[in-house]
């Protein structure tokens, strides 16, 4: 039996725009209360914001089957972009206005299996370190009775002072 999803997002532009002028914290903060547009990613994964604080951002997330791989689970792709989100927007939620970040590596270990019968999941997301170029993260995938799904770690770039318009290995030899 055929099954269909509807996905609606915002233009992402003006909420970009909005980033470079205020610290990640208020940015997302912001974007959570509504007064940005949200996360076009978001939206098609189906997951949003649960906390906000300062170097800490937790997501919440119900898996469903359109988030399945061929072999009934959810595919890892689910985990990963939840680790990715909430270890990066960590980082953001503790640099100041007109700094940027992107991520630079991502190491995830899976525990066990996510299926619909899983129910809601939380995906917390901690800095360890901010640096003036490099930031680390951690985060960790745990169900409403804490059960441990998967952790991983981040290593991110910081952009400072106009660096964020250079691409990464621009100008490099």
């Amino acid at each position: 039996m055929e099954r269909s999803l509807t996905v609606r997002w915002e233009d992402p532009a003006s909420g970009a725009e909005a980033a470079r002028k205020m610290s990640g914290l208020e940015y997302l903060r912001a974007m959570s209360r509504g007064e940005l547009p949200g996360v076009p990613m978001a939206s098609l994964m189906g997951f949003g914001f649960s906390e906000i604080e300062e170097g800490r951002v937790v997501f919440e997330c119900v898996p469903g089957e359109q988030h399945y791989n061929p072999i009934g689970s959810v595919h890892g792709g689910l985990a990963c972009t939840l680790f990715d989100s909430a270890m990066g927007c960590a980082v953001h939620a503790a640099l100041p206005a007109g700094v940027g970040y992107t991520t630079v590596e991502l190491k995830v270990n899976f525990l066990r299996p996510i299926t619909t019968g899983t129910g809601k999941l939380f995906c917390e997301g901690k800095t360890i370190h901010v640096g003036g170029r490099v930031a680390t993260a951690e985060a960790r995938i745990t169900d409403e009775a804490g059960k441990l799904y998967g952790h991983a770690t981040t290593t991110c770039m910081v952009f400072r002072g106009g660096d964020e318009r250079r691409s990464v290995g621009e100008g490099e030899s």
